[in-house]
């Protein structure tokens, strides 16, 4: 793995770093034009060695039918030129399109979001001022795969795919961005003590990975615990490693404590292709008003340079930011009274962060000159296959009958195995067993899982499922779903219900 992207021409030849590179720009939706046109304005005053190519996506694609918020001309721009520096896009909530963000990373394989999250003080004070860590989260699956499906009237489902080879790219990276950073600790978070299978999976493989990394210290925490530390104690952690969803709470918990989720930036990163972005929303309730902080995207636009190669820049453009805050100059998401000096808009403070370009700041400690390390890596898929056997399959239910008497359902079932590879182990509702031997206080939905399983040592076939599903259907019962159960080398491939 390469410490940071090349800079090469269409040919792959190496060229000099003042030579510029052409990113695609999409200024986003709401308060996106406004913070955009800033950035632009200081990294021109900077003299960053960079062009832009501007696409349109969001809010006006959609509206224009686009139902993916990318037009073809927009993709065939960024995969050109490989880079993109991103506005905040609106995302229709609970309803609606899919998120464009989402859409952006996974389509691109943007497998990596890393978000630095360091506290300003005493500009802008917080409880915790040597808080420097980074947050690194997987950035393609976990349920942000965004597989859903409503099953019976009352239950719905999302998948939580987690797979190996993400996880150990993602581990990689990790450990690889921390000795470039010179960070001295790793921390994996996960919740595997009850999802023991995906996210031990994700456990699992960061141990793997960190066994090849001695240099830097690794450890785990629980994902509450290491939350409730995070905002507790956020100076005990360097780097933090989690999946997709955890990463995404924790990654905006973290920018709080430094003081304001609008001051974060983040990387996403893939094979030859980032996209830098700021962490917060489009804020359509203000756009248009020049109130908008630009500093978020100001800040993942100087990743974009390190990522380029170009960290002199990226470092000058911060000093003069940090410099401009401890005037007292501050947007007013920022300012308080008797504490800032002066309430600017967002073009304002962006002509005051150029005025102090070449400045250093004299309160705030600057950060140590830091580079982010391109990918250069591609996806492995596993090739030691282990030998699968099928020897059992969950049957899921819609079934609303009696009362929903547990033991009237599950009597039925296990009447239907007679002569057929699979007997009827238990049933459970929302995971907890109701059958054999349920308790009459648990309350129960019109959603079941079935669990049939052969004889210990035997195995079945493809066809014995069907047989069974047959054999259901018949009974005049409603299946929905159902999940093969496998064993890899003989450990089991799911995970056992009480009792079982």
């Amino acid at each position: 793995m390469s410490s940071v992207a090349p800079k090469t021409d269409e040919f792959g030849a190496a060229r000099p770093a003042a030579q510029a590179t052409t990113v695609a720009l999409a200024e986003g939706d709401g308060i996106g034009p406004e913070i955009t046109q800033a950035v632009v304005k200081v990294l021109e005053a900077a003299g960053a060695a960079v062009k832009f190519d501007p696409v349109t996506v969001g809010e006006a694609c959609y509206l224009d039918g686009v139902s993916s918020g990318i037009p073809e001309s927009a993709w065939e721009t960024i995969r050109q030129h490989r880079v993109l520096l991103k506005g905040p896009i609106t995302t229709p909530q609970g309803g609606g399109y899919k998120s464009l963000n989402v859409t952006l990373r996974k389509s691109l394989g943007l497998f990596a979001n890393v978000r630095p999250c360091r506290a300003w003080d005493p500009v802008l004070p917080t409880r915790h001022p040597d808080m420097d860590l980074i947050i690194v989260r997987e950035n393609e699956e976990d349920t942000y795969a965004g597989i859903e499906h409503r099953q019976t009237t009352e239950v719905t489902q999302c998948l939580k795919l987690i797979s190996r080879p993400a996880c150990e790219r993602i581990a990689r990276y990790a450990f690889e961005l921390a000795r470039a950073q010179g960070r001295k600790k790793v921390t994996c978070m996960s919740k595997d003590n009850i999802m023991k299978i995906t996210d031990g999976l994700f456990h699992r493989v960061f141990k793997e990975v960190a066994a090849e990394y001695p240099d830097i210290e690794a450890e785990h925490c629980i994902i509450d615990i290491g939350t409730a530390l995070l905002a507790d104690q956020p100076g005990r952690f360097d780097v933090i490693l989690a999946p997709n969803l955890y990463g995404d709470v924790l990654s905006d918990v973290a920018a709080q404590i430094t003081g304001s989720v609008g001051l974060g930036g983040s990387a996403n990163i893939g094979e030859g292709c980032a996209m830098f972005e700021a962490v917060h929303g489009s804020a359509p309730d203000i756009a248009g008003k020049d109130m908008a902080n630009p500093s978020g995207m100001l800040l993942a636009a100087c990743e974009m340079l390190r990522y380029l190669g170009d960290a002199q820049t990226a470092a000058q453009i911060q000093d003069a930011w940090m410099v401009t805050l401890e005037e007292g100059v501050h947007t007013g998401d920022l300012y308080k009274e008797g504490k800032s000096r002066e309430k600017v808009g967002t073009q304002a403070f962006a002509e005051r962060i150029c005025e102090n370009l070449g400045r250093k700041p004299e309160a705030i400690a600057a950060p140590p000159a830091a580079e982010l390390p391109a990918f250069d890596g591609a996806w492995k898929a596993v090739t030691d296959k282990p030998e699968k056997a099928l020897v059992g399959v969950d049957v899921f239910l819609d079934y609303d009958e009696n009362d929903r008497d547990p033991k009237a359902l599950g009597d039925r079932l296990a009447s239907l195995t007679e002569g057929c590879p699979f007997d009827l182990r238990l049933v459970t509702n929302r995971g907890v067993k109701v059958w054999p031997e349920g308790l009459p206080e648990t309350c129960c939905t019109d959603h079941w899982r079935c669990r049939f399983r052969a004889p210990d040592g035997q195995q079945a076939a493809n066809a014995d499922v069907i047989e069974l599903l047959n054999r259901i259907n018949q009974a005049g019962l409603d299946f929905i779903k159902t999940e093969q159960l496998y064993t890899f080398d003989g450990e089991l491939g799911f995970s056992l219900g009480q009792g079982e």
